[in-house]
């Protein structure tokens, strides 16, 4: 049984979209494999995590737990289900889009009943059916973000049969409609008063009959094979957003097209710059006295560029000071958010006498009340 998607965030069943969000990112931070090395506990926690994010990010998928809990994603078709095994091994699972949703249990429900013209139109006539989607995680700096990186995913999977094209047959076309059912896969089955639906035991359910098998695949359409994917991080990219590979997932069925490869990118937080949209953010403290007779100083950005930055006079505590074009990439690349510079105080510790005097001199002035400063 899968665990109760909301227990597993922390969050409540009227949590916002921006509360998960929240809550999702400070758990794969903490239960991340890289942070986790050889902790299975947190491995698995990771997992639940993601599985977890995953159905409630998409309206769809949380609308159909909150309405039929776990039983909207029985038999393999939750965030983390896998059928046959998991290819990758940690961190990896089968996302929901190629496989069965909330139309094939009701399907299913319905066959039983006996109806079974809501199938109408669900599979192809010589019974070609979509590959499962994949789904993989990886945490990046803030800094590989700002410029782009390729990620490259090693795993299994099974890819298209290249000798029969997909079919299974050893002539490499598609194999003829089976005589029994046409092409549904299924057969009507009187018992009682119930006319019901079973799997076709002509076929298997595939909805076409192989008389000659292909040699290398053995009829199944598909074979298993050790793959690599490089993905492409575009710069600027969001902490927790999903890219997608069309056609780069498991292999189809009889001639049916692939399904697609997700890869969910997290960035990991800096300890030098906060990030808010397209806009960062780093802390600086500076002398009193450049903040109150004003000045100029060196700042660092993350692209490791040193930027002359004016700090007018009078400036305070808190203020942020804004340097244009100095933050994330946004769109294509082409144009740039704003570097922000938080300002804080140096007060000195070790004084010489003669600072002292100054400083009590200046302290005693008529510019305020009496110690003001």
């Amino acid at each position: 049984m899968n665990k109760n998607p909301y227990e597993v965030l922390g969050v409540t069943r009227d949590a916002s979209d921006a509360d998960i969000k929240k809550a999702y990112h400070k758990l794969v931070m903490k239960y991340h494999p890289d942070k986790n090395p050889g902790d299975k506990d947190a491995e698995e926690k990771f997992k639940e995590v993601n599985n977890a994010f995953d159905i409630l990010k998409d309206p769809q998928k949380r609308a159909a737990y909150d309405r039929f809990g776990d039983a909207a994603f029985a038999g393999g078709n939750g965030a983390s289900a896998g059928m046959g095994g998991n290819p990758f091994g940690n961190g990896f699972h089968f996302d929901m889009g190629g496989g069965a949703g909330m139309e094939d249990i009701l399907r299913e429900a319905m066959r039983g009943f006996g109806f079974g013209g809501f199938d109408s139109g669900a599979r192809a006539s010589n019974g070609a059916q979509r590959g499962r989607d994949l789904l993989d995680d990886v945490v990046i700096s803030l800094r590989d973000a700002f410029f782009g990186k390729t990620h490259t995913v090693k795993f299994s999977s099974n890819v298209k049969c290249e000798k029969c094209n997909g079919y299974g047959t050893a002539d490499g076309k598609s194999a003829p409609v089976c005589p029994r059912c046409h092409g549904t896969g299924y057969v009507n089955v009187q018992r009682g008063f119930f006319a019901m639906q079973s799997p076709c035991p002509e076929c298997n359910g595939l909805g076409h009959k192989i008389d000659k098998k292909c040699a290398d695949c053995d009829g199944a359409g598909v074979v298993h094979k050790n793959r690599t994917i490089d993905v492409k991080i575009p710069a600027g990219i969001e902490d927790g957003a999903r890219l997608r590979l069309a056609g780069q997932g498991e292999a189809g069925t009889n001639g049916g097209p692939a399904g697609d490869f997700y890869l969910d990118v997290h960035v990991r937080h800096d300890e030098k710059f906060d990030r808010d949209g397209a806009n960062l953010i780093t802390h600086m403290d500076l002398p009193f006295t450049t903040l109150a007779l004003g000045g100029e100083i060196d700042v660092e950005t993350i692209d490791d560029k040193t930027l002359s930055v004016k700090v007018p006079a009078g400036t305070q505590v808190g203020e942020k000071l804004r340097v244009r074009g100095h933050g994330m990439p946004t769109g294509r690349g082409t144009s740039f958010g704003d570097l922000y510079l938080d300002v804080g105080v140096i007060i000195p510790t070790k004084l010489t006498e003669k600072q002292k005097k100054i400083l009590g001199e200046f302290a005693e002035t008529k510019t305020g009340k009496k110690g003001w400063f």
